[in-house]
């Protein structure tokens, strides 16, 4: 089949989605798989079948929306960061707050943070530095589209605000994707960030040796200004804190000291 340029045009003006942010190889396979097996001869046809039929519309847009993780994953946990972590840093470093979202997989907790951070600070003060070690998840992250399953802990009102229904999945904000910067980076090989306020790294770390886990909040210590705050998973504990540098202020916050 040809012409893919012009399908991804196509999908673009009808859906937002671009297909452009996916490896094209993989991402094409798939699809011919799709067209082929709706008996479409081209793309153009495809499309055709996608602005008539629902059914086949709602099965694309699935078939694009991968669900690895959960924005605002733990409830409680941020509802702790949205009340009181939050207002504690702007209270020490004002509204140009720098945050890094480490091993942020598909984006649901660096768009987690930025909503969260919305009910503080207007979205042009904002801006999430996002990492991770996957090229695939990074450029599924910056697309931005997500399932029910994922988007089902976002308080209500920020889900309102800012997802758009795509199909049966949801579309995240422009405005919100605006205030993420995506980077590969490799938390046992690449160097670290500085003078950070908040470090966000949760659930990953569990896949790491001790060794490695007791090296990368080491790290994580040195990226943080004093005063600043690690957020890791609920499955997670930093058992060393002490000696890597921090007090611990909640089961899931830790302080640089």
């Amino acid at each position: 089949m040809e012409n893919y340029d012009g399908f991804k045009k196509e999908v673009y003006d009808l859906t937002k989605i671009d297909l452009s942010s996916y490896k094209e190889k993989q991402m094409r396979r798939r699809i011919d798989s799709l067209v082929t097996k709706h008996k479409c001869k081209e793309y153009h046809e495809y499309v055709g079948l996608l602005k008539k039929d629902k059914e086949v519309f709602d099965e694309f847009v699935n078939f694009l929306t991968i669900n690895v993780s959960e924005f605002y994953r733990n409830p409680e946990q941020w509802d702790l960061m949205t009340k009181e972590f939050i207002p504690e840093l702007i209270k020490h470093s004002g509204q140009n707050l720098k945050i890094w979202s480490a091993a942020c997989s598909t984006g649901d907790e660096p768009y987690s943070l930025v909503m969260a951070l919305s009910q503080h600070l207007p979205l042009n003060k904002i801006k999430i530095f996002a990492t991770d070690i996957d090229k695939q998840v990074i450029a599924t992250a910056k697309v931005g589209l997500y399932n029910a399953k994922s988007i089902a802990g976002v308080p209500a009102d920020l889900k309102k605000k800012f997802f758009t229904p795509v199909g049966n999945s949801f579309q995240i904000s422009e405005e919100v994707k605006k205030c993420v910067e995506f980077k590969e980076h490799n938390l046992l090989r690449d160097p670290y960030p500085s003078n950070y306020d908040m470090i966000v790294c949760r659930n990953v770390l569990i896949y790491f040796t001790d060794e490695a886990k007791d090296e990368v909040y080491a790290k994580f210590a040195k990226s943080l200004r004093q005063g600043g705050i690690l957020f890791i998973g609920s499955t997670e504990q930093v058992i060393d804190y002490k000696d890597l540098g921090y007090k611990r202020r909640y089961s899931f916050y830790y302080e640089k000291v």
